[in-house]
């Protein structure tokens, strides 16, 4: 479970998303993945602190680890 998060299949469809926000735990690593900092998206999506950031890093993190049946396209 997301910490300081839900997951509702009312919101979001039940994508992991942080408690309070429809910002999903997908989207907060979309905006890392383009080059934002924990503290850009924090200061940009003023619902989220740093911490909300933090932690949907470390599930995401948790749910991979967790999947067995991963596959990975790497671009070269």
């Amino acid at each position: 479970m997301l910490p300081l998060g839900i997951t509702d299949p009312k919101i979001l469809n039940g994508k992991p998303c942080v408690r309070g926000t429809r910002l999903s735990v997908e989207f907060i690593l979309e905006l890392i993945a383009s080059g934002g900092s924990m503290e850009e998206i924090a200061a940009a999506y003023p619902p989220l602190s740093e911490g909300d950031v933090a932690g949907a890093i470390r599930y995401a993190a948790r749910h991979l680890h967790d999947s067995a049946d991963l596959e990975l396209e790497i671009a070269g």
